[in-house]
């Protein structure tokens, strides 16, 4: 957004980078998205900015284990994920903190911020038959699912469109302003996909995002802090 910035240090432990991110002042943005997978975005405020982060570590995070609608709760090192992101996001001011209906979301954004408002559009994608496999086995099976991430059905569950539709709606209807949503690694995929970072970001990572530009902002997670604004 071309924005002055301001460096921030994590002071919980595990020696978290310096990161730098934009300041609460807004800049006009063009509407056009860069990507052409994105025509239901372009109705985004130009004056909208998301900080997405994505949950600590799970019972089944830990245990390499596919999650989806499932609902394990926060190991004790998911905890200290969430409790770091609150020196992060302290003083920060922000329209709306917003999460995911699951227990892993909302248990983050109580320890990293407070009371969230939750929706359930927020939530991760539904993996079908795939949820409570290992990451091995649903790979073996379904491996294109996880690794290209578009175009998919998984067995019982969403299609990557369905999927993405529900998250876009959601964002679509948010007020001009910063937001700060706590949610999955497969909502901040879907958001993020077609602005060069296909990827899942690890637990207790914090993206920025400018969606009407179609920027990312900056990446914060453990021992890999990237701006890239």
């Amino acid at each position: 957004m071309g924005n002055p910035k301001s460096e921030i240090r994590n002071s919980c432990g595990g020696g978290w980078a310096a990161f730098r991110i934009p300041n609460s002042e807004f800049a006009r943005v063009d509407r056009r998205i860069r990507h052409p997978a994105s025509v239901s975005l372009s109705v985004m405020d130009p004056n909208l900015e998301l900080w997405l982060v994505r949950h600590g570590e799970t019972t089944f995070s830990a245990a390499k284990r596919v999650a989806g609608w499932s609902d394990p709760p926060l190991t004790d090192n998911g905890c200290s994920q969430a409790e770091c992101l609150r020196s992060v996001i302290d003083g920060r001011e922000f329209v709306g903190v917003w999460s995911s209906d699951l227990v892993r979301a909302i248990q983050s954004a109580r320890l990293a911020w407070g009371e969230p408002r939750p929706d359930r559009r927020l939530r991760e994608c539904h993996f079908g038959s795939l949820e409570g496999c290992t990451y091995e086995d649903a790979d073996s099976t379904h491996g294109e699912v996880f690794r290209v991430f578009r175009d998919f059905e998984t067995p019982g569950g969403e299609s990557h469109k369905g999927f993405r539709d529900r998250v876009v709606a959601f964002v679509n209807e948010l007020e001009p302003g910063r937001h700060l949503l706590f949610v999955h690694g497969g909502v901040i995929r879907v958001l993020t996909q077609d602005l060069g970072m296909d990827r899942f970001v690890p637990t207790g990572t914090i993206v920025g995002l400018d969606p009407a530009a179609g920027r990312v902002l900056f990446v914060h997670e453990p021992g890999n802090t990237r701006d890239s604004g």
